[in-house]
């Protein structure tokens, strides 16, 4: 293993794999990318569901998400890796007056970006996603160009295109320590031994706030568990009751979404009451209030079985917005943390923005909304969709 380098990049998921490649990009290449676990993208980058979407709340993550999905479209020419990117659109189902006036206020947002969001009644929207139930609906919006990607084939395009650039990346590597000397970083400590670096990204995921205490450096990031679970209808006739296309279908209210997955069905819904955790096992008592609800959306389910089923972490900021940017407070230290959920399909554009703070350059984007000091200031308007 090497024992210094310029940068030392903590995390082997997407996130961390973006910015290794973002800093190739821009000639920086004697990078270190560290991965505690034998294989990259083995945490919450590979339990996710893959969605990629422009309708956000806040004008922020519409910005991440028009450069991110912009980048995903050209993946395979640009990083040459192939990331199975299906544009079938996303769709969210609005019940309350109240969340009608809401969307309608984020519509006209995502609108004035330029992005093509459309207004649908309830039997349009049945109509985009066959087996459908809309019962309650009041309205909907669709944007054609979202969509569900492979989050593997995107960290693992990242990360070998980086290598390819002469970055280096270490598995089974757990970092132990990180070394200030003076008030700056110099440095991290891992279980194979030290490697001195003045630069040091936290890329950790739902870890960063470990990571960051390492450094001295309070990073108000708190992982939360979130379940999936892939159906399979009993029937061919009841697998003939689904979706087609793999259009995401997100039911607003409950949180409740789902997509077509081969034969079956991925679903899964956040559970609010649950607090924070680092626990990924199934809670498959929980799977009891997630089917009452999928079932009155996708009848097709009542009859179903579970085929597979998994866990992973939302790594939340207190308002659900990330943190990109240095620490302040400790010279050398970045942070790439707490996307909320949103973090593999933001990962393009925010590795790198990151990848030009460290070098130097000219972000071109308004960074006050990931500002680490925001959370203390309390300035901060945050993301209301979270999925």
């Amino acid at each position: 293993m090497k024992r210094s380098a310029d940068v030392v990049i903590v995390g082997g998921g997407c996130m961390g794999a973006s910015v290794a490649y973002h800093l190739a990009r821009r000639g920086v290449t004697d990078v270190v990318l560290l991965e505690r676990e034998k294989l990259l993208a083995s945490g919450s980058t590979g339990r996710n569901a893959g969605g990629v979407r422009h309708q956000f709340s806040n004008a922020a993550n519409i910005r991440l998400s028009i450069e991110s999905i912009a980048l995903l479209e050209r993946f395979k020419d640009e990083i040459g890796y192939e990331i199975d990117f299906h544009q079938d659109g996303y769709l969210f189902l609005l019940s309350t007056a109240a969340s009608v006036e809401t969307f309608r206020q984020n519509v006209a947002l995502q609108r004035s970006f330029g992005i093509d969001v459309e207004w649908l009644a309830a039997d349009e929207a049945a109509r985009l996603a066959p087996g459908l139930s809309t019962d309650g609906v009041l309205g909907a919006t669709f944007c054609r160009r979202d969509g569900i990607a492979d989050p593997n084939g995107v960290t693992m395009g990242f990360a070998k295109a980086a290598q390819a650039m002469g970055t280096t990346i270490e598995r089974d590597t757990e970092v132990t320590g990180i070394t200030v000397d003076r008030g700056r970083v110099s440095g991290v400590n891992t279980a194979r031994g030290a490697i001195a670096a003045p630069i040091v990204v936290n890329a950790a995921g739902p870890h960063a706030r470990a990571i960051g205490r390492m450094a001295g450096v309070d990073v108000p990031v708190d992982p939360y568990r979130r379940h999936i679970f892939i159906a399979q209808p009993a029937s061919t006739l009841r697998a003939a009751a689904l979706p087609a296309s793999k259009i995401m279908v997100i039911d607003f209210e409950t949180t409740f979404y789902f997509h077509r997955e081969g034969a079956g069905l991925l679903f899964g819904m956040g559970d609010p009451g649950e607090p924070s955790t680092f626990d990924t096992t199934v809670r498959w008592d929980f799977l009891a209030q997630v089917t009452d609800i999928a079932v009155t959306r996708v009848p097709a389910l009542a009859d179903a079985s579970i085929s597979h089923a998994w866990a992973g972490l939302y790594e939340m900021t207190p308002d659900a917005n990330p943190i990109i940017g240095p620490a302040r407070d400790v010279p050398g230290f970045f942070l790439i943390n707490g996307f909320s959920g949103h973090g593999f399909q933001h990962s393009p554009a925010a590795g790198r923005i990151l990848a030009d703070l460290i070098v130097g350059a000219d972000p071109a984007m308004d960074l006050a909304p990931f500002a680490l000091e925001r959370l203390a200031a309390g300035t901060a308007a945050g993301e209301r969709y979270v999925v």
